[in-house]
């Protein structure tokens, strides 16, 4: 009797296992990266200055990027004023990309903001946009993520605009976004090809920043007042009614506010 013939199944494409570092990996959306690209079974870093890995000083950057075929740069600067926020981004930008050039990684992924080259009143929209010119010089394939603000900071936009019991916000449309679909999209971002270019993220529904700022504290059962002002500052420059709403083209997360903020009262109790 002749034996069958072997049974032919098609090969699946199996994804490449890599060694990612993320710098930042120990904050808001950096822990949520390293987590997702270790689920998928990468070989992830999670570098910060609490690791031994500070792109300021160079400190461990390049034992850390030894083998590196992806570099996630989440880091932010402490201060947002407008010299140490500028510093900080030049210094680690050029410390870190530097160090990726003599390690051979293949692609720097880095967070910054979107409507950022529309802002140049921001000093920290400036520093933002230094760091992108370095990245674009660096030779490095590379994808920029410009980003809508987190919802997890409509706490801080409201304090940073309270005097006494108001709480006075620009009155322009922002499109804010989930830290959990920030993070989704960044290691979707980092485990494909480079772009050599821009990508821009956000949430799924733009909202007048001082009508969701409101509700946000109403919702908190917070008793300050929000004014709605076109001409109040928003770090440091004033907006344009759409300066902070992403293109056509971008890619939207699907966690509005109301599911954010019943997670967020879920976790708090």
């Amino acid at each position: 009797m002749q034996a069958a013939a072997p049974r032919i199944t098609p090969n699946r494409k199996q994804e490449t296992i890599m060694k990612i570092v993320t710098i930042g990996g120990t904050g808001l959306i950096g822990s949520k990266v390293v987590e997702r690209l270790r689920r998928k079974g990468h070989a992830v870093i999670a570098a910060s200055p609490n690791t031994g890995v500070n792109t300021i000083t160079g400190e461990g950057l390049a034992d850390a990027l030894d083998g590196a075929a992806v570099v996630i740069d989440l880091a932010n600067s402490p201060s947002f004023e407008d010299k140490a926020v500028l510093d900080f981004f030049e210094t680690s930008g050029r410390n870190l990309l530097g160090a990726e050039k003599t390690a051979g990684v293949q692609h720097h992924v880095a967070l910054s903001v979107v409507g950022a080259e529309r802002l140049p009143g921001s000093g920290y929209l400036r520093a933002k946009m230094a760091q992108e010119r370095l990245i674009r010089a660096s030779h490095i394939p590379y994808t920029i993520i410009h980003s809508t603000q987190f919802l997890e900071f409509l706490g801080a936009i409201a304090q940073s605009a309270t005097v006494g019991n108001t709480v006075t916000v620009s009155s322009a449309y922002f499109q804010p976004i989930a830290s959990d679909d920030v993070a989704d999209a960044v290691a979707d971002f980092a485990l494909s090809a480079p772009t050599n270019g821009v990508v821009e993220i956000g949430g799924p529904d733009a909202v007048r920043m001082s009508d969701l700022v409101a509700t946000f504290l109403k919702r908190s059962n917070d008793p300050r007042e929000v004014i709605a002002d076109p001409r109040a500052p928003y770090f440091g420059t004033e907006l344009a009614e759409r300066s902070l709403v992403p293109g056509s083209g971008a890619r939207l997360g699907h966690i509005g506010f109301e599911q954010w903020f019943g997670r967020s009262e879920a976790s708090r109790h």
